[in-house]
């Protein structure tokens, strides 16, 4: 459709020559002719483009983008392809087929591969603000955008894109006074800002904080506009006759230096009232000096000249040269008094340093985000070294020339991992290679276990599809069930993770430790019955043949590290240090005992018939809060949740702990101990016999001592629940003599 002349006055008025004036500024003759050649291809497009919903038009966004683009000086094809990403339609771009890419047709593969980069972030921004998982706006899920973001972009001039669209929305807010979305003030400050601060784009990151913090907290915005406005002028003046002393104190002792004031932000000094809880007034800062000179040596005498002109302010004196700041930073801070008796800073420091402040690890955002020591959190991770040195390439002045090469394996060593989100745009860190297999691992162990199929970017995929930065991975899970042993064939490379690796193998090795339980209890049992001994304890059986409990005795027998004739050796003699007062009291366990029946009524959540025990050193029952434990060679380990033991194991080996929940209980008893104390008497235990007897509970275990007339007996008794159990007790304690009985 043609186009009438008044539907091209509004991009007359964008696209003014001051604007074109502005945009080229800097670039040589070809690249300026290619940017005009950009412009003239897209004026007919953005002609029939809808303003977009907050109302700013695509052709205003792009024209502000890449103003300040050309503000940082970058070349024309990165504000060729700000110029251009919002002019084309999705039909027109074509990624894999660059025949029918119209970008790529009309302008080459470089600007091509920006325009597509710039569109991909966009989509992610998107994305991750209609997502509804809270937890995607937490500190660490803000630090995992912000290294997605760099792992999306091919090259980091994307980035910069990204960077400079933000500010661009921001701006248009604030000139047209259009309330800013509270998602996407709060998305600058903890994702853009940031992520501008540590790639030391100052100009930008400071502008967003201060524009973002205006819509956010307006009248905090204003409260310290205004009182930074009542002492502008009086802040100027002196800023500018320190200045001034300081140059003429310079030139008397013959130094060269650079001098200048540092300005103060608005963002900047809010943040530190709130995090030192200071008031406006206590900011000694407000008005600050840096000195830039050529030697170290004269650090020290312009510092001794500072102090000379100005009273220091006592404490307040950091000497970073001789003493580094843990991240490599070096400078001296020092605060003096003016002639008014007022504090401000004055930092000094060589050129050197100065660049080292600027670009190397000791960037700004070291000593700010990472707190007053100086960036002990991560002063040396290997993200932020490459950080660092990426930094270095975003001086693209009219004199220096990056080296493409270099910069590109800069870049390409961010893309070690690779980032996808979840539905709710929760970004997940993985390896190279990682598969939506892995995806589900990392998200939960049992979401791993389950995991039957996935979706990417809603297309159904095979689960050996090799994922890419950027993606959003859906699980499809069974309700139950385990791994595949394919899973774990290298070949088949379902796995690039070796803690996906493990997770699996850990869940095959209790199966095989079950299957090995149910071997050498068939073998046990078989044995018993060929020497009639089938109503033999199974528990004092195994500890008479020196195991722990009968589930080692049954992996020994299937692993034929035990002999069935040690089994039968054990019934040709007696039990030593047999005790018949004893023995009288006590029976075998009961059919329907946990313990008896190799069946604790546990159900191990997301697997099926996995082997459980009952720990000895809490004896759980129902109704008990209880949690699992895989140990080495006999299944699952149930604990009670408050079980001193299981505290240990779970603080030493967290990942071995997994969730576990009683399950039919009815006709099932346990084993529980009970501890008794009572003035020793003749017919107290015999007493004591009688509640179990009317409470029928059954006694397996009885172990008595007397020591001064007060006798502590342990017994070990099968019941049904909780309510059985305080019966019991409450029965016990009403015997004559009975200080004491509590569950152990």
């Amino acid at each position: 459709m043609n186009e009438s002349p008044r539907a091209s006055d509004p991009l007359s008025a964008i696209f003014s020559p001051d604007w074109q004036q502005a945009a080229h500024a800097g670039l040589s003759e070809q690249a300026s002719q290619e940017l005009s050649r950009a412009l003239e291809w897209s004026l007919p497009r953005y002609a029939r483009e809808p303003a977009i919903a907050d109302g700013e038009g695509w052709a205003e966004h792009a024209a502000g983008v890449v103003t300040v683009l050309a503000g940082l000086q970058v070349d024309g094809h990165t504000r060729m392809a700000a110029l251009l990403a919002y002019a084309v339609d999705d039909h027109e771009i074509n990624p894999h087929h660059s025949n029918k890419d119209a970008v790529t047709v009309q302008f080459g593969a470089e600007v091509a591969r920006l325009v597509h980069g710039y569109r991909a972030l966009i989509r992610l921004g998107q994305v991750t603000r209609d997502a509804s998982d809270a937890s995607a706006g937490s500190g660490a899920q803000a630090e995992m955008l912000r290294k997605m973001l760099l792992a999306m972009a091919a090259d980091l001039r994307i980035v910069l894109m990204r960077l400079a669209s933000r500010l661009q929305t921001l701006r248009w807010h604030a000139q047209r006074k259009v309330p800013l979305p509270e998602a996407l003030g709060r998305e600058t400050l903890e994702l853009y800002a940031p992520l501008a601060n540590r790639l030391g784009i100052w100009q930008i990151k400071w502008e967003m904080e201060d524009l973002a913090f205006r819509f956010l907290e307006p009248a905090r915005y204003k409260e310290i506009a205004g009182l930074l406005e009542e002492k502008r002028v009086e802040r100027e003046a002196f800023i500018a006759d320190a200045i001034a002393r300081v140059r003429q104190a310079l030139e008397n002792a013959g130094i060269s230096a650079e001098v200048t004031g540092r300005p103060k932000h608005i963002y900047s000094i809010w943040n530190k009232m709130r995090n030192r809880r200071l008031d406006f007034a206590d900011l000694y800062d407000l008005r600050a000096l840096r000195i830039i000179v050529d030697d170290i040596r004269t650090c020290y005498t312009v510092l001794g000249l500072v102090h000379h002109l100005w009273t220091p302010v006592p404490n307040e004196f950091d000497d970073y040269i001789s003493r580094p700041k843990p991240n490599g930073y070096r400078s001296l801070h020092t605060v003096v008094y003016d002639h008014d008796g007022r504090p401000f800073e004055v930092q000094i420091r060589t050129r050197e340093m100065h660049q080292f402040a600027e670009f190397g690890m000791a960037a700004h955002w070291r000593y700010k985000e990472a707190g007053a020591k100086g960036g002990q959190v991560s002063a040396d991770s290997e993200y932020d070294r490459k950080l660092s040195w990426i930094r270095q390439l975003l001086a693209w002045k009219a004199d220096v020339q990056v080296d493409d090469q270099l910069g590109q394996t800069a870049l390409n060593s961010l893309s070690d991992n690779i980032y996808v989100l979840t539905p709710q745009a929760r970004v997940i860190e993985l390896p190279p290679g990682a598969t939506p297999v892995d995806f589900a691992y990392q998200v939960h162990t049992d979401l791993g276990h389950r995991c039957r199929g996935a979706r990417v970017d809603g297309v159904m995929v095979p689960l050996n599809t090799r994922l890419v930065t950027g993606q959003t991975v859906e699980i499809i899970a069974a309700k139950s069930g385990g791994p595949s042993r394919d899973w774990l064939n290298p070949q088949l490379g379902y796995l690039a993770s070796q803690r996906s690796r493990a997770k699996v193998r850990a869940w095959f090795n209790a199966i095989d430790i079950q299957e090995r339980i149910a071997q050498g209890q068939a073998m046990l049992e078989k044995e018993l019955q060929r020497l009639g001994k089938t109503a033999t304890n199974l528990e004092l059986l195994a500890q008479q043949l020196g195991f722990a409990c009968t589930e080692d005795l049954y992996v020994a027998l299937a692993k034929d590290e035990f002999s069935l004739r040690q089994v039968a050796a054990a019934f040709e003699a007696p039990p030593e240090d047999a005790a018949p007062d004893l023995s009288a009291l006590t029976r075998d366990s009961r059919p329907e005992s946990a313990v008896h029946a190799g069946k604790s009524g546990v159900l191990v959540v997301g697997v099926d018939s996995l082997l459980t025990q009952l720990a000895k050193c809490c004896r759980p029952a129902p109704p008990d809060l209880i949690s699992g434990f895989v140990t080495r060679g006999r299944g699952v380990s149930i604990h009670r949740c408050d079980c001193k033991s299981f505290r240990e194991l779970a603080k030493r080996e967290p990942e071995r702990v997994i969730d576990v929940a009683w399950g039919d209980t009815r006709d099932a008893v346990y084993p529980v101990d009970i501890v008794v104390l009572a003035n020793d008497r003749h017919g107290l235990l015999r007493d004591i016999s009688e509640v179990f007897a009317r409470q029928r509970i059954n006694v397996i275990g009885v172990n008595t001592q007397s020591r001064q007339a007060i006798a502590r007996m342990v017994f070990t008794a099968e019941v049904g629940n909780g309510d059985h159990l305080a019966r019991a007790l409450a029965g016990i304690r009403e015997v004559p003599g009975v200080l004491e009985a509590d569950r152990r």
